[in-house]
């Protein structure tokens, strides 16, 4: 293939933004039929089916993944020039594509995403959140610039890719209203039997919570797991439990939901990683995540632990 029709690029990207012939038809204001015949005749060109049917939607299969980020990339450049030509100022962005793994914190993921906003170029983020494997495959086929994560990407992953430590944080534990007054005296023995709210046991918070529990000879009473962490902060915030967070963020947490710190555990550690398809950190935003995070967000975890302590009262 010599040259790429960008009028059936057009037609493919509308149809796999809206899901279907029938609306992007609408969009477009042309056939259905029309559109079918000009993804045909792209799917002949790049030699791939871009894309399978389920029900009445339109999936996109690998193939067509990898064709959408490219067609959303240079349908961005088109607008981008029109606006430097017509002297806009939305030209020059920078597009991050990240990815979140489910588990991590969402205020951790945002203190390290941070710094991408204050670059004196222009940054536009797009972030996606999933499970570690299907963002793997992501990274892989280049959907995405970075992976944040609570655990390195494993040795037998079928995908290559590179592993690159943040920091590490000690963690918190939170509560409000009553039930913080009560679990300030005394811990953390004073967790013991306490009602506790704490992410599902596939993280790495929750692993590393349980080992501290288990070295303090305390055992909580659980009384409800999450995978959803917003959701766990909100019901805590009314009281029905406390939480672990990690230390690194816990002034934002009680800044935004009104906790008390019950006491720090330094001890009960969670590393954070940034995962790339390539060895060399080429992104210009990852770069600056990779460095910020290090000198700064974490710079706290390369002095000597401190022992598991309750704030002053």
């Amino acid at each position: 293939m010599d040259w790429l029709n960008f009028h059936h690029l057009r037609y493919f990207w509308m149809v796999a933004k809206e899901g279907s012939l029938r609306s992007a038809a609408k969009i477009l204001r042309v056939s259905q039929p029309s559109i079918s015949t000009q993804i045909s005749e792209l799917e002949e060109a790049l030699g791939e089916k871009l894309f399978r049917r389920s029900g009445r939607t339109k999936i996109l299969t690998d193939a067509g993944q990898v064709a959408f980020r490219y067609a959303e990339e240079i349908f961005s450049l088109g607008r981008e020039l029109v606006g430097a030509i017509q002297q806009r100022p939305t030209a020059q962005v920078l597009r991050l594509y990240a990815g979140v793994v489910d588990s991590l914190p969402k205020l951790v993921a945002n203190e390290i995403l941070k710094p991408v906003f204050e670059m004196p170029q222009t940054v536009q983020v797009i972030c996606r959140e999933g499970k570690l494997a299907d963002l793997l495959e992501q990274l892989a086929a280049h959907r995405l610039d970075i992976l944040l994560a609570d655990e390195p990407a494993s040795s037998s992953a079928l995908v290559r890719t590179f592993s690159h430590p943040l920091g590490a944080s000690g963690t918190s534990f939170c509560a409000a209203g009553k039930l913080a007054g009560a679990l300030r005296k005394g811990f953390p023995q004073s967790l013991h039997e306490a009602p506790a709210l704490l992410p599902s046991d596939n993280t790495s918070l929750r692993r590393a919570v349980e080992a501290w529990f288990q070295n303090q000879g305390v055992r909580p009473r659980v009384v409800a797991e999450f995978e959803d962490l917003a959701l766990m902060k909100t019901m805590a915030a009314e009281g029905r439990g406390f939480i672990a967070l990690p230390s690194v963020v816990v002034s934002e947490a009680v800044q935004r939901y009104g906790f008390r710190i019950l006491g720090t555990a330094a001890t009960c550690c969670v590393q954070f990683h940034a995962i790339t398809a390539e060895r060399r950190l080429v992104h210009p935003a990852v770069a600056r995540i990779t460095e910020h995070a290090r000198n700064h967000l974490f710079a706290q975890s390369t002095k000597p632990p401190l022992s598991e302590k309750a704030p002053p009262a």
